[in-house]
């Protein structure tokens, strides 16, 4: 056992002993063997949870079904043992290994998910939640140890976690690839691999004992992002019920797409993509797609950008993503759910860098805003060094992750039948000296809030432990039902236009105004004036 393992194992008992939440139902007669697509599974069962760990939801994506649509099931014979996680996919090693305390093993044979149930048969139909891993498209894995599913199937869930492949492996398109799909289309294969994934769930969830009609999509981040993707994909219309995108960016939500576009998380046109891919294909010397196919994955994962530097993010394909998600949404052109969106208080302190100066900061607005500069800068005090800083962090923080969760939940509010619930996270610990980072509420949204081994934080308290309890319930009863209020609970409003309350997660949860609301306006008037001009380039059209 790696070094690596043995930590990571160290932690999550850590995690499990540190809260002690009460499990709800008894170890004994749990589901142990499950048939699935392409044979059966056997789980581990631990103080009445069964996991079920790297179950294939497709094929192997290698050699000639390289950056091809996850393809049925391989069936195996047997009972396979389904004791621990499948390699991650194909990403920066170190990063895997230092950044996230994941084991370091990864793999193109990636497409694997795992399980977390309670149920003591089939028949229970308990409310499903499938997680998607956030890391800019270019990085994570299932195997986190924080995102251990124990805590939240002992509160009466069925979890699941999926893996999707990253990077070029993930979102590479390209004209000859374009040209071998029946679509003729090429890129979002990690896309694809999530629907794959959502589809196996439609179809296997119930041996489980889960409600193939209760299925809540969850992610962080880029997990976020593709949660927001998926709500404007007719491709996952009917795979899921509700929808929580914790901290997520796209930046096509908020800007169109134009052929200046790569390098971030905007989806980009096809054809943009395609000449990224093109470039990239001819960079690694291959004559053709055949011999891309045939070079070693590594050779392939060292020759790609690195981290938000990578052009290999979801691009708008017309078929899994027909069109700028924002106005997919005020076309009515979405699946309809409800949903549970927000952002954390200190969202840039990560993606900012430290020395910024008022009159940089003033350069950059400038740069970025034009003549809606003035506006902004007015907005956020920057007179010190100190203050120039902290608006960075905060400019950062408002266009790129406040503006998308309030002018999401604005949508769904206006648009939909489904109801629309904002939060903002401002949680400070003695456990995250940090604050309201960036993914800092994921511990406490999966009840693992002991410290992580790569940092020396101490123990969970007791108002930790209280806290994280009371995240989860919010998220558990919003899979149950749609709606995150519960008995004991401070009471969270649905987010309309005529009444756009927020909750506010934070040492005493409540309910209140918008925060930073005069800021978001005018980012608001700012996007509306770049989806004003993109229309009036192409004349209008759609």
């Amino acid at each position: 056992m790696s070094k690596s393992t043995k930590m990571g194992k160290t932690w999550v008992g850590a995690a499990l002993a540190a809260l002690a939440l009460v499990c709800v139902r008894p170890a004994a007669a749990q589901v142990g063997i499950v048939s699935v697509t392409g044979g059966r599974v056997e789980g581990v069962t631990i103080d009445g949870i069964t996991s079920f760990k790297g179950i294939p939801f497709a094929a192997p994506p290698v050699g000639n079904l390289r950056w091809r649509a996850p393809q049925p099931v391989k069936p195996w014979s047997g009972i396979k043992e389904a004791d621990h996680f499948a390699p991650s996919c194909m990403q920066n090693q170190k990063t895997l290994e230092q950044l996230y305390g994941a084991p370091p093993a990864m793999s193109e044979d990636c497409l694997y998910l795992n399980v977390w149930t309670p149920a003591r048969s089939a028949r229970e139909r308990l409310p499903v939640m499938v997680w998607i891993y956030g890391g800019g498209f270019t990085e994570g894995a299932t195997s986190i140890p924080v995102y251990d599913g124990t805590h939240l199937a002992q509160q009466g869930v069925v979890l699941v976690s999926v893996a999707y492949r990253l990077g070029v492996f993930g979102f590479l398109a390209d004209p000859e690839l374009s040209a071998e799909s029946p679509r003729h289309v090429s890129g979002n294969y990690g896309l694809r691999d999530m629907i794959a994934a959502l589809d196996w769930v439609k179809a296997n969830i119930a041996h489980f004992g889960g409600d193939p009609s209760r299925v809540t999509i969850f992610g962080e981040s880029a997990g976020g992002a593709a949660v927001m993707i998926l709500a404007a994909s007719p491709a996952a219309h009917g795979l899921y019920q509700r929808a929580i995108s914790e901290s997520g960016d796209v930046r096509s939500w908020r800007e169109p797409a134009s052929a200046n576009d790569a390098g971030t998380l905007a989806a980009e046109p096809l054809a943009t993509a395609e000449a990224t891919g093109q470039r990239f294909l001819a960079g690694l010397g291959a004559r053709d797609l055949a011999a891309a196919r045939a070079l070693p994955a590594d050779v392939i994962q060292k020759a790609q950008p690195s981290g938000l530097q990578s052009p290999f993010t979801p691009i708008l394909d017309g078929e899994v993503l027909p069109g700028n998600e924002y106005e997919l949404y005020q076309a009515g052109r979405f699946n309809d759910t409800s949903v549970l969106v927000g952002t954390n208080a200190d969202e840039g302190r990560i993606f900012t860098p430290a020395g910024v100066t008022p009159a940089r900061l003033e350069a950059q607005i400038h740069a970025r805003y034009g003549r809606y500069a003035g506006a902004i800068l007015a907005l956020y005090p920057h007179v010190t060094n100190a203050q120039a800083e902290q608006a960075a962090r905060d400019v950062f923080r408002d266009s790129t992750f406040a503006w998308d969760s309030w002018s999401w939940a604005r949508l769904q509010s206006q648009k939909g039948q489904g109801k629309a619930y904002l939060y903002y996270f401002d949680r400070h610990s003695p456990q995250e000296p940090l604050g309201p980072v960036h993914g800092a509420e994921i511990p406490y949204v999966f009840g693992n809030v002991a410290p992580i081994p790569s940092q020396s934080f101490g123990p969970p308290g007791p108002a930790d432990v209280a806290f994280s309890q009371q995240i989860q319930s919010y998220w558990i009863n919003f899979a149950k039902t749609g709606d995150p209020n519960g008995p004991g609970l401070p009471h969270w409003p649905a987010f309309s236009a005529s009444s756009p309350r927020v909750m506010y997660l934070d040492a005493r949860p409540h309910a209140g105004p918008v925060p930073n609301l005069s800021k978001l306006e005018v980012l608001d008037r700012y996007f509306a004036h770049l989806r004003a001009e993109a229309h009036a380039r192409v004349g209008g059209g759609d």
